[in-house]
C-alpha cells in the first residue's frame, strides 16, 4: 500500500477517533452539574468530586479512551506526513464525525446547512488530497 494511502488512512482513524467520541464524551458526563452544584464555593473539594464522579462512569472514560488513542495515531502520522495535509483533513473530518455521531445519538445537527458544510469539507479533503 503507497504511503499516501497508508496516511490518509491514519488521518481518517483519528478523525474517527476524535470526532465519533466527542459527542459520547459530552453524553457520558451528563449529570456534573448536579456534582458541581453541590459545591457552590469551588475548590478543590469541588474538583475532586467532578473527577471522582467522571473517573467511576464508564459511558465517559470509554470514549476518552479512544478519543486519546486517536491523539497517539495522529502524532504517530504526523511524524511521517505532510503537515499540510495532515492538519486541515484531520481537523475537518473530525467535524464531519462528531456530527454524524451526534445524529445517530439523536441530536440535531443543524439541518440543510449542517449538510452542506459537510459536502464542502469532503471536496476540500479531496481537493487538498489530490493536490499533493
Amino acid at each position: 500500500m503507497p504511503d499516501s494511502i497508508r496516511q490518509l488512512f491514519g488521518f481518517i482513524l483519528v478523525a474517527i477517533c476524535w470526532g465519533s467520541t466527542n459527542p459520547l464524551i459530552k453524553k457520558g458526563s451528563a449529570g456534573l452539574e448536579k456534582v458541581s452544584e453541590r459545591y457552590p464555593q469551588g475548590g478543590l473539594q469541588k474538583w475532586f468530586a467532578e473527577i471522582k464522579y467522571l473517573l467511576t462512569k464508564w459511558q465517559y472514560l470509554v470514549p476518552l479512551v479512544i478519543n486519546l488513542s486517536g491523539s497517539i495515531v495522529y502524532y504517530y502520522t504526523l511524524g511521517k506526513s505532510d503537515m499540510s495535509l495532515a492538519v486541515p483533513i484531520t481537523n475537518s473530518l473530525t467535524f464531519i464525525f462528531s456530527l454524524l455521531t451526534g445524529l445517530l445519538l439523536g441530536e440535531s445537527i443543524g439541518g440543510r446547512d449542517a449538510w452542506l458544510g459537510m459536502g464542502l469539507v469532503i471536496v476540500g479533503v479531496v481537493i487538498c488530497v489530490g493536490g499533493k
